[in-house]
């Protein structure tokens, strides 16, 4: 299974909180049964249309009325008709992953040999982006994730966890990541897929270098940090989430959210376990 989302704090408080994810049971993908015929390779990306869309993490199913783009995870069908993102997990394992990544020598150990996991979601490990050898490698796997992609009718790719250097106690940097992430998008584009940069606000400018086209963010308005994204991707550029709880902490509502000027048009509050429509807890609002 994969997570169904992680919220990114400003700089100051990164390394002072943890990173939120969740895992979701397979929906039912009948109503979009119908597979996407995928960009070939080398073609030129499509470009994000202009309207809505919505987080489908936790599994897919029919989207809002309005909504144009479905972000679904690699192991979804993407939503047939719209713009979908695929969403990998670029930086850490996915749960019950472990083994394999240990077995290529590819997850970060410390200094008892032993895997490191991230603190708020330890069943995911980090991934040793130290080595070149080894993000190549890592790169190589995640390609056959990507080519997977492609071919299922995707238009393009999210890698998840670009910050886990911040989980790493000083073990990884964000040069590390970043190298890894120029691999990553690289094999996007030879598909003929756009890149998302994940969250890390940081670190727009080198997200741009690394060759991301666009970005998804979670909790940007709530953390202030909405027009940072948008000063690199454009307004239009940044897809965002924000959570109810995440919200409360701040002291803010959706309505406040949706009214700010920094608040790109395409912000969408949604649970934070990204349910299926139907499901206990889903919420899905849009600005």
């Amino acid at each position: 299974m994969k997570p169904s989302a992680r919220m990114t704090l400003p700089p100051a408080a990164a390394v002072l909180a943890l990173l939120a994810t969740a895992c979701a049971p397979t929906a039912d993908l009948s109503s979009h049964s119908e597979p996407a015929s995928g960009p070939q390779a080398g073609a030129e990306a499509a470009p994000l249309p202009d309207g809505g869309f919505d987080y489908q993490l936790g599994g897919g199913y029919e989207p809002p009325e309005g909504v144009e783009i479905v972000v679904r995870d690699s192991t979804d069908e993407p939503a047939a008709g719209l713009y979908s993102i695929c969403y990998v997990n670029g930086f850490q394992t996915q749960p019950g992953d472990r083994e394999m990544w240990l077995d290529e020598g590819l997850v970060l150990l410390d200094g008892a040999g032993d895997p490191v996991p991230d603190p708020g979601w330890p069943d995911e490990y980090l991934l040793d982006t130290s080595d070149p050898d080894k993000r190549g490698r890592i790169a190589e796997l995640l390609s056959e994730t990507v080519a997977g992609c492609a071919e299922a009718g995707f238009a393009a790719v999210e890698f998840d966890n670009l910050d886990s250097f911040l989980r790493s106690d000083g073990a990884l940097t964000a040069e590390d990541n970043f190298a890894l992430a120029e691999e990553l998008v690289a094999a996007v584009h030879g598909h003929g897929l756009l890149a998302a940069q994940k969250n890390t606000a940081e670190e727009t400018e080198r997200g741009l270098a690394a060759g991301y086209d666009f970005a998804i963010t979670e909790s940007c308005a709530a953390w202030n940090e909405c027009d940072v994204y948008t000063d690199a991707y454009g307004v239009d550029g940044v897809l965002d989430t924000e959570y109810p709880g995440t919200l409360e902490e701040r002291g803010m509502t959706f309505d406040e959210v949706c009214a700010h000027e920094d608040t790109p048009p395409r912000a969408i509050l949604r649970d934070l376990d990204l349910v299926p429509e139907g499901g206990e807890g889903y919420l899905y609002q849009a600005c």
